[in-house]
């Protein structure tokens, strides 16, 4: 999403000539890829409307997903252990640090996928446990990428910095988790050990709210006080969408699980639960509606001015795959036809931009332009 180069101070080693040059600016905004692929997939799986093939083009989509996993975690492991000055300096980099949370919602998506359409290919149990996993693996990581960045905010000199939409990236992680455990729940053996894990999924729920909406507002505050980002960066004004709709698919997912975990004298909790999740939906989406409209017109501004391509065009996918799944869960649970349409002229929207997206990037690879510092 932003490919923003480490200062001046940093180490930043030559190696040309070498077969792994390339690799010594994969930094974690590279695993926005695997974000941007994974949520088409996924987010197909939540679609109100049958499209015949649709499963088949979501299962290979899934499947380029993990495959970019595996491949983008082996260029960035090989980047901090042959690279390890510029891995160390992008790390304490004011922008680029927010990016960790990348790979943890990286991990979390294709997990999301596996369960949803890797249990056609390997099995149901198999796809728990992989799912199992890389949720572990990915909510660990957001919750360390969370303090971190926190940690760092508070005790650094430099901790005001600037409030850019980029910062969100370390804030959403724990909200993913939130929502892509509810998928999780009905799998796990026990009902005690079903309600602490759905517990555990408010948890997160309630730590990327809180980060979250604090950062938000530093970031629109900046906006409308100084500008927009560097037009490079300009794509990157949709990543605070991303928590709206991440947000609205968690809120409604965790209060429909909760219906099978509360019954009984308990039944209320639940209800409790599920109408708080619906009313949340309904006003965090007309702040998304706002949103988008915002972020549709500086986008289309800067187009016309111009907008060099980079790895900040993943932006364009990612949260507007959150608001597919948020809009089908919240035209699901209020029975309302128009907000489901709206789900489907925005898959629409995200599979188009998706295939741009990609092909764009291949074509950067390629032809050498990236990996690269901006």
């Amino acid at each position: 999403m932003t490919t923003t180069a480490p200062p001046s101070s940093m180490s930043i080693e030559s190696v040309d000539g070498t077969r792994w040059a390339r690799l010594a600016h994969i930094q974690p905004n590279w695993f926005t890829t695997v974000m941007g692929t994974g949520i088409v997939a996924t987010a197909a799986a939540t679609l109100p409307a049958h499209v015949t093939g649709l499963h088949t083009v979501a299962t290979v989509v899934w499947i380029l997903a993990s495959v970019a996993l595996l491949l983008v975690s082996s260029a960035f492991a090989a980047h901090w252990v042959l690279h390890r000055d510029n891995a160390r300096g992008y790390l304490n980099h004011t922008v680029v640090s927010h990016f960790y949370g990348a790979p943890a919602m990286a991990a979390l998506t294709v997990g999301a996928g596996t369960l949803l359409f890797g249990k056609d290919l390997i099995g149901l149990d198999a796809a728990v446990w992989i799912d199992a996993a890389l949720w572990t693996i990915g909510t660990v990581i957001g919750v360390v990428a969370v303090g971190f960045v926190a940690v760092r905010l508070l005790t650094r000199a430099d901790r005001g910095g600037e409030a850019l939409p980029a910062r969100m990236m370390s804030v959403v992680a724990p909200m993913v988790s939130a929502s892509t455990g509810a998928l999780l729940v009905p799998h796990i053996a026990g009902a005690d050990m079903r309600t602490a894990f759905l517990m555990l999924c408010y948890a997160m729920f309630l730590l990327s709210f809180v980060f979250g909406t604090v950062t938000a507002f530093f970031v629109y505050r900046r906006m409308i006080r100084v500008g927009l980002p560097a037009r490079a960066a300009v794509p990157t004004v949709w990543i605070p969408l991303g928590m709206i709709g991440q947000s609205i698919t968690a809120a409604i997912t965790l209060g429909t699980a909760s219906r099978g975990e509360f019954t009984g004298s308990h039944a209320s909790v639940a209800t409790d639960l599920h109408t708080a999740g619906v009313a949340y939906g309904i006003f965090v989406g007309m702040l998304g509606v706002v949103a988008f409209i915002v972020s549709a017109t500086v986008t289309a501004r800067a187009a016309h001015s111009g907008l060099p391509f980079s790895l900040t065009w993943w932006s364009f996918t990612f949260p507007v795959g959150t608001c597919v799944t948020g809009a089908t869960a919240l035209g699901t649970a209020t029975g309302v036809g128009e907000i489901h349409t709206t789900a489907v002229v925005l898959y629409v929207l995200l599979f188009t931009a998706w295939a741009v997206v990609a092909a764009r990037t291949v074509g950067a690879v390629r032809s050498g332009v990236l990996p690269a510092a901006a």
